[in-house]
């Protein structure tokens, strides 16, 4: 039988060939993105649950095998454990300053700077990496110092809003705050394992010291955010 006439558009000599569909070529790109940004956000929310549950030591094997990916596949993404702790640090960083940043038109500033301090307190008690992580190279990334330089804008924005509410003293600042985030979950750490929620009880006292009922003023003032950039520099040289 005669092969199909190349006037109807199809390759002469073939038969049966599926129409060239320049789309199905376009969209491979689209699929493969869609794919790599699937796996990438397994990976990290992987990660992220196997950090802290485990610590920083929990292996590349593991968060693979919770991802349901293989070793390969962390280091497309990855060159290294630590590219992968840095990206899971800023996603931590940025989940936090978005919250804050929706909480900075609630109507009660008093109850959103509350709420954010909460939030900021639990995702470090929850977790056991993340004060690990918050130490020497990872504080001292350029992504790492971006991401803290947002979130520090975030609580001054909450921080001012309660201020000019006349809801905490007037000599509080954002820093003041994000610093205070740290202090809470340290105070309870110790009885963490036995008493995993006694960090809600230092964070509202600290909270009760920001009131400004009783203030008296304070010896020293907030540190800047030179100091903690310089010391997050001076962290990383010593690692």
């Amino acid at each position: 039988m005669a092969s199909t006439a190349a006037g109807d558009g199809s390759r002469p000599g073939v038969e049966g060939r599926r129409p060239h569909d320049p789309r199905v070529v376009g969209d491979a790109p689209a699929r493969l993105r869609a794919d790599a940004a699937h796996n990438r956000r397994a990976l990290l929310d992987a990660a992220s649950a196997t950090f802290a549950e485990e610590g920083m030591d929990a292996s590349i094997a593991r968060i693979a095998a919770r991802a349901g990916i293989g070793k390969g596949t962390v280091f497309r993404h990855f060159a290294t454990k630590q590219h992968l702790v840095v990206a899971i640090f800023c996603d931590r960083l940025d989940r936090l300053a978005d919250l804050g940043a929706e909480l900075s038109t609630a109507p009660d500033p008093a109850a959103a700077l509350s709420e954010f301090m909460t939030v900021g307190v639990e995702q470090q008690a929850s977790d056991r990496s993340f004060c690990q992580a918050a130490t020497g190279d990872t504080r001292n990334d350029p992504a790492v110092r971006a991401a803290s330089v947002r979130l520090a804008e975030v609580a001054e924005t909450l921080t001012a809003r309660a201020r000019d509410a006349g809801s905490i003293r007037a000599d509080v600042t954002g820093q003041d705050v994000v610093l205070l985030l740290g202090a809470a979950c340290q105070a309870a750490a110790p009885v963490a394992a036995t008493a995993p929620e006694l960090w809600r009880r230092y964070l509202a006292l600290i909270f009760d010291g920001l009131r400004p009922q009783a203030a008296h003023p304070l010896p020293h003032p907030a540190p800047t955010r030179t100091q903690l950039a310089d010391e997050a520099a001076a962290a990383g040289s010593a690692g």
